[in-house]
């Protein structure tokens, strides 16, 4: 897709180089409906992101790593400038105490409507160092993906893990300015993140505890970037957005250029990904996927 930064595909390649990995995706038509989803999409985020709650699974995980990244079936282009990604933010703190982050905090907030809106997300932290510090954190990632009324409404659950490495310590090497950072792979595709905390409070002088968070990362397709609020209620309360307001401000961005997110979670309606739902998709058909630029071909 050419707003996606992807060029021609090699139909050889996919028989000839990812030749087990196109047989176990066509081997079903789930698999089918899947590319056929994603090349529907044509590089727009929020709708391969459904694509993914649907039809998303390791064969076409594995598909998509093969043909676009080990084998080129599909061409991206090469030395693509992600400086950027390595910029600090405005303001970002120079020290961060990552015990800080345990527990289970709630997105609130989103600036960008492709990877921060989701439904119903939290995120929860436990220290995953070998130390015993935090110095490395093992984050619980939780939302719901909606599917468009005009196809007949519902969601999908998902829930899954990443691994984030704290370089704003005490003491440590950080010339990048990232508070922390994350790698692996999306939609099949490698990705890198920087994370920037740019405000926090941890409840005292009556402000309720909040982290704000600014992210750069990138794909084999390109930079993408974004901003959220942590907080330790589905809603961030109202004594604390002078102070998100501010630290927003001294980072660069506009605090009312942000979107809330829907915490609400109603419970009135069974998941797309329920077996009960009679959806066909279960939740053993999901892939491990963050939510970021996605590989998509058409």
């Amino acid at each position: 897709a050419k707003d996606n930064q992807m060029e021609q595909s090699d139909v050889k390649c996919f028989v000839q180089q990812c030749g087990d990995q196109t047989k176990a995706l066509f081997s079903n038509p789930r698999g089918i409906k899947g590319v056929t989803c994603l090349g529907r999409c044509k590089g727009e985020q929020a709708c391969a992101t459904r694509c993914f709650a649907e039809y998303g699974s390791e064969d076409l995980n594995e598909w998509l790593s093969c043909t676009i990244e080990e084998h080129e079936c599909v061409k991206v282009p090469k030395n693509v400038d992600n400086s950027a990604e390595d910029v600090a933010v405005p303001n970002a703190l120079a020290k961060f105490d990552p015990s800080s982050l345990i527990g289970k905090w709630y997105k609130t907030d989103g600036l960008n409507p492709n990877y921060d809106l989701f439904d119903c997300q939290s995120n929860s932290f436990v220290a995953a160092g070998g130390d015993g510090a935090a110095t490395e954190l093992d984050m619980g990632i939780d939302f719901r993906v909606l599917r468009p009324q005009e196809s007949g409404g519902g969601f999908w659950e998902n829930s899954l893990t990443e691994h984030m490495v704290v370089d704003a310590v005490s003491n440590g090497d950080n010339p990048t300015g990232r508070t922390m950072h994350t790698e692996g792979k999306m939609y099949g595709l490698k990705f890198n993140e920087n994370w920037y905390i740019v405000g926090e409070s941890d409840g005292s002088k009556d402000v309720p505890p909040f982290k704000l968070v600014a992210y750069k990362g990138h794909t084999l397709q390109g930079n993408y970037e974004g901003a959220f609020v942590y907080a330790k209620e589905p809603v961030l309360p109202a004594a604390a957005i002078p102070a998100v307001r501010d630290a927003a401000s001294k980072a660069g961005l506009d605090f009312d250029q942000f979107t809330r997110i829907n915490n609400t979670c109603p419970a009135n309606t069974k998941a797309l990904n329920d077996p009960t739902a009679g959806t066909g998709t279960s939740t053993t058909d999901w892939i491990d996927l963050v939510v970021g630029e996605g590989g998509v071909i058409d």
